[in-house]
């Protein structure tokens, strides 16, 4: 049989010749890198070594899971709380006046348990996680901050006050908790490991927030711009991956979905700038008066009812639930928890609530707050909010469909009024509501009402962890003199 073009002796050199080619192209692409990127390799080698590196690693990636874990059930038992209230409220005909001392009892017995057993989980926790990440706390005062047994304590608080009846939120409580959860991951890591509270504190706290509205980027912005501001953080992708994953484990737990459920918050319209401008500045407004109500209340004035709150604290706090539970009767039960349905039903255009609701909910909301249970105070500002878009759009004239972008411009403009955080509030709002349509329109109110709001008050936070009364550091043992 002949030969094909293709066989032979020559067809055999210029295959060896192609392999020779090819391997020394290869050898000189291994020496290119290896002397252009001398460091890759050695960096590689050492991270493939370094196995107490990976370990702190994981052990701070178990607990960001735990973290969001713990917040899946704080969120589930949050809401088996709310709605016991509702069936407890609506249960016969006179379910609805019993609450007139349920909400009181409850109210007291809560305070007294945070009085007796953790006084550090008094508040919404976030001016706890504030004045924490400070420098110079001593171990003792950061455990009465933020520590893992206050977070359970926490929970089980804030789900009772739920349970009562009073005007507030989980949110916000989330802070504290997810901070305490990921500061208890320091006793595992080495000290070589470089992370510390602050770190912790910082990645648990965003997590928190990022597993509890189901918004990871909220949670990342909150990091920060409420709590870096004092230094950075050192090692920023592995906490920025910790939120990341507490998030992805509410995600798990949840779905996918936004925290209102599948929304669709159309783009503005030229003709809304007007009611859309109004919007910001009353939220604006009304979110710098709430902050500035809630720090006095909590410094307190030489007046007759600071002086009761600071002589009968359970007695002024059942007072003060029991306007809470008037205000619920008045509005049949609207104004009691976090305001979750009243909210979704206001961005549905479906709301039936009356034309009172927004300023009787601005009052439950504080009164809850001046007891001094522990009570956030995210989700009923976003309640507040909520109303406040919605009186606007009533009173010039737009109809209920165009409304629904007014209304997420309050939820923005009041809880970034209120927190003083405008990135935040416009990145948790867009995100809880599908409206990326609505972008620049959320920053532009969160900014405007945030700047309104300075003209009011200063930042609630610094000045709620301001008011902390952190015991005293011990002393150090004083040095025994001979006589």
């Amino acid at each position: 049989m002949a030969n094909g073009p293709h066989d032979g002796p020559g067809a055999r050199r210029s295959g060896v010749d192609l392999f020779r080619l090819a391997r020394a192209w290869l050898l000189g692409g291994w020496r290119a890198t290896r002397d252009v990127e001398p460091d890759f390799w050695r960096n590689l080698q050492h991270e493939l070594l370094a196995g107490r590196q990976w370990f702190d690693r994981v052990v701070v990636m178990a607990y960001a899971a735990a973290t969001g874990l713990i917040v899946v059930g704080f969120t589930l038992l949050a809401e088996a709380a709310i709605e016991a209230y509702q069936h407890m409220a609506q249960a016969g005909g006179f379910g609805q006046y019993l609450m007139l001392l349920w909400t009181p009892l409850v109210t007291v017995a809560v305070l007294w348990w945070t009085r007796r057993f953790v006084p550090g989980a008094m508040g919404s926790g976030i001016p706890q996680v504030v004045l924490a990440l400070g420098d110079g706390l001593h171990a003792r005062q950061l455990r009465w901050l933020v520590s893992l047994k206050l977070s359970l304590h926490k929970i089980a608080l804030v789900s009772a006050g739920l349970l009562g009846g009073l005007s507030i939120g989980r949110e916000g409580p989330t802070v504290q908790v997810g901070a305490g959860v990921m500061l208890h991951a320091r006793r595992w890591l080495s000290p070589q490991s470089g992370i510390d509270a602050h770190d912790l504190m910082v990645a648990g706290a965003a997590a928190g927030i990022a597993a509890a509205f189901n918004t990871p980027l909220g949670g990342i912005v909150f990091a920060l711009e409420q709590l870096s501001r004092r230094r950075g953080i050192s090692h920023s992708s592995l906490v920025i991956a910790a939120i990341v994953l507490a998030g992805l484990i509410a995600v798990a737990g949840f779905g996918n979905e936004t925290y209102f459920g599948r929304l669709r918050v159309q783009q503005m319209s030229w003709s809304l700038l007007g009611p859309g401008l109004m919007v910001a500045l009353v939220a604006g407004l009304a979110g710098g008066l709430f902050a500035r109500l809630i720090v006095v209340s909590t410094r307190g004035l030489p007046d007759r009812f600071s002086q009761w709150r600071r002589s009968h604290p359970f007695r002024f706090a059942a007072a003060c639930a029991l306007g809470v539970a008037l205000i619920g009767l008045a509005t049949g039960g609207a104004t009691a928890g976090a305001g979750y349905v009243p909210t979704r039903a206001l961005l549905e255009g479906q709301a039936d609530l009356p034309g009172v609701y927004t300023i009787l909910k601005f009052c439950a909301t504080w009164l809850s707050a001046w007891t001094g249970v522990p009570a956030g105070v995210f989700a009923p500002s976003l309640a507040i909010g909520a109303g406040i878009g919605n009186d606007v759009a009533l009173l010039t004239g737009v109809g209920q469909e165009a409304a629904i972008p007014l209304i997420a411009l309050g939820m923005a403009g009041f809880l970034a009024a209120t927190t003083g955080g405008p990135i935040t509030a416009f990145i948790i709002v867009m995100e809880m509501v599908s409206g990326q349509a609505m972008v620049l329109s959320l920053m532009a109110c969160s900014l405007l009402s945030s700047g309104v709001a300075r003209l009011v008050t200063k930042p609630m936070y610094q000045e709620l962890a301001d008011l902390l009364p952190v015991p005293p550091a011990p002393r150090p043992p004083q040095p025994v003199t001979a006589p």
